[in-house]
């Protein structure tokens, strides 16, 4: 599958990307920068074998048939105006969390919220969006040895999109999980703070989520 990778060269974007071409799915780096998309995809394709190509946000989404937007969240929505029209007819899977530093173990509602129904609503019926790795952890994305102990919560409005997104999500290595309407974001995003601030209680083990029973 062709994936674009929007705000890519951030720790988490690149995690993805880096599993995702060592899964064998074709990635594009984007970023409002592009040198530095071009710098990052280079780095992370020499690390995995592959090819991974980098350049602007716009020439990403162009290329792919499936987008992550990897970026804060200060930067969500003008970067989603920016990419609407591009977006169109594709699928987003949206990881921000509404955080609002310095307190980003803290749960934030944003105005619409949840970042992703706010996604949803710049972008429209024409792109479905899915919510989803909010909750795995940069440094273990980017560690290729490294078995990921952590599940993947995944909501949307849209069956088929959700369904196309979490076979995505589990060649990054994970188990995934459909957890309902795009409405039950406010409840997933909300949970990455408490992640957070248990994060800092086991000085600095990255805390993941499993669904037992299942």
């Amino acid at each position: 599958m062709r994936i674009a990778v929007i705000g890519g060269t951030g720790k988490e974007g690149g995690g993805m990307a880096l599993r995702w071409a060592h899964a064998g799915h074709e990635v594009f780096v984007g970023s409002r920068d592009s040198a530095k998309a071009e710098a990052a995809a280079a780095e992370l394709g020499k690390a995995v074998g592959r090819d991974i190509r980098g350049g602007s946000n716009e020439r990403a989404v162009a290329a792919s048939e499936i987008a992550v937007l990897s970026v804060p969240y200060a930067a969500h929505a003008a970067t989603l105006q920016e990419l609407q029209p591009a977006l169109a007819g594709r699928v987003l899977i949206d990881i921000t969390v509404p955080l609002q530093p310095p307190k980003i173990s803290t749960v934030n509602l944003p105005a619409g919220q949840a970042a992703a129904l706010e996604a949803q609503a710049i972008l429209g019926e024409a792109t479905p969006v899915v919510a989803a790795m909010h909750h795995v952890s940069a440094v273990h994305l980017r560690d290729l040895s490294h078995e990921i102990d952590c599940d993947v919560l995944a909501c949307s409005d849209d069956k088929v999109a959700l369904e196309k997104a979490m076979s995505l999500i589990r060649d990054l290595g994970v188990r995934c999980f459909d957890v309902g309407a795009l409405r039950n974001a406010i409840a997933i995003e909300s949970l990455t703070p408490l992640l957070l601030h248990l994060n800092r209680q086991q000085k600095g083990r990255s805390v993941g989520i499993r669904i037992t029973g299942a």
